[in-house]
């Protein structure tokens, strides 16, 4: 498929999106997300942040490997055009595409399995009442949840659905 033709299918699939979602953020998350697949990336997070103008964040990342610099340039060309087909945001407005970079929270169940063996700081609901905070490496990665060492002998397992944040840890070795 020349550029043409995907550029041309890629601007009716934004018109059905934009047509039955009218959430600029969601818009640009289901447009993001296939770009990103094609090159074997997943979409972590589209931030919208306005002010001294309109700031598009989009941040992605890989399963088993980081995201390159080519492979966000290409992604921010394709998703540019899209974003001005479609006029999402108007004329004047910037567009980012990156990897998430580690002084952003996990927020995708896969960023864990890659930072198995990393020193993460967790924040999460041990009850419906308390917070608790754990620092320690990620050993291992299930369905529901994470497995922490907070030092040789404790493993905790803290669920998806209770972690408030996690954050990796640079560990200078």
């Amino acid at each position: 498929m020349g550029l043409g033709e995907r550029r041309k299918a890629l601007t009716f699939f934004v018109f059905e999106i934009c047509c039955m979602n009218p959430d600029v953020t969601s818009t640009i998350k289901e447009l993001a997300s296939p770009l990103a697949e094609e090159k074997g990336l997943f979409l972590v997070d589209v931030e919208l942040k306005t002010g001294g103008g309109t700031e598009v964040w989009v941040y992605l990342d890989g399963e088993d490997r980081g995201v390159n610099l080519d492979e966000c340039a290409d992604i921010s060309r394709e998703l540019g055009f899209l974003i001005d087909a479609h006029e999402l945001l108007g004329d004047k407005y910037r567009l980012n595409v990156s990897s998430p970079g580690l002084s952003r929270p996990l927020s995708d169940k896969r960023q864990y399995k890659k930072n198995k063996e990393r020193t993460v700081k967790v924040r999460y609901w041990k009850t419906d009442e308390d917070v608790e905070k754990l620092e320690g490496i990620i050993a291992g990665v299930t369905e529901q949840g994470v497995l922490v060492n907070p030092n040789e002998k404790e493993q905790t397992e803290i669920s998806f659905e209770s972690i408030i944040e996690a954050k990796i840890i640079p560990v200078i070795k």
